[in-house]
């Protein structure tokens, strides 16, 4: 049963966020990562991106947290679901978001990478993927474009006010991850450890992660 739902657009230190919540035992998390190594996840993904009610529940059985698409997409649906689960709003400036997302995620979507478009094309659920890409990333997140940077930022600021609206303060976190465990630790009523804070996924890691396994 989830026990923390990750509210942030990914490129806001989701994959941190896995790693950090996965170190202090709300593990595992669904971070986009995991439907690379589940491919057969991702047809119940794009039947809940299509509207389908409740098809998000076979992929996240056994899941302790999410972070990241396409968990987000159902933020609303999963707080319902699940409310004694708290939530996370990782967030970072506007600006530097999409600045990060146009170099990584849409420039995969647009073919940008050779590399990850020959892995996109051999990957076995790669007509489920663009699939829920579309209707779900896409069409949810975006309200269906992704061309327009004033468009793309007006969606990422509207979703967090939305997620800050609807979520009754204390079952919120709002956090950014260069914050560290203290925010986190306290929020989820757990000690700090004592090892530094989680850096992943960077810019120029992105390449690296796509079509790959998670980490453990």
């Amino acid at each position: 049963m989830l026990r923390v739902i990750g509210a942030g657009f990914g490129r806001t230190g989701t994959m941190t966020l896995r790693t950090a919540l996965c170190a202090l035992g709300f593990g595992p998390c669904y971070h986009f990562t995991e439907v690379f190594a589940h491919p057969e996840h991702l047809r119940h993904w794009a039947a809940a991106a299509h509207g389908r009610p409740g098809a998000w529940r076979v992929p996240l059985e056994g899941y302790a947290a999410t972070a990241d698409w396409p968990g987000v997409t159902f933020w609303r649906e999963l707080a319902e679901a699940y409310p004694r689960a708290k939530v996370i709003l990782t967030t970072r400036d506007a600006g530097d978001w999409y600045e990060s997302m146009r170099t990584t995620v849409f420039a995969a979507i647009n073919g940008a990478f050779p590399e990850t478009a020959e892995r996109f094309r051999a990957f076995e659920a790669a007509d489920q993927l663009a699939d829920f890409r579309e209707a779900g990333l896409i069409g949810r997140s975006f309200e269906g474009r992704i061309d327009d940077r004033d468009h793309v930022i007006g969606c990422y600021e509207r979703h967090n006010e939305d997620v800050r609206r609807t979520v009754p303060a204390g079952r919120l976190l709002d956090f950014r991850v260069e914050q560290g465990w203290e925010p986190l630790c306290a929020f989820l009523g757990v000690p700090v450890p004592d090892r530094p804070f989680p850096r992943s996924n960077a810019r120029e890691d992105f390449r690296a992660t796509v079509l790959t396994d998670p980490p453990p």
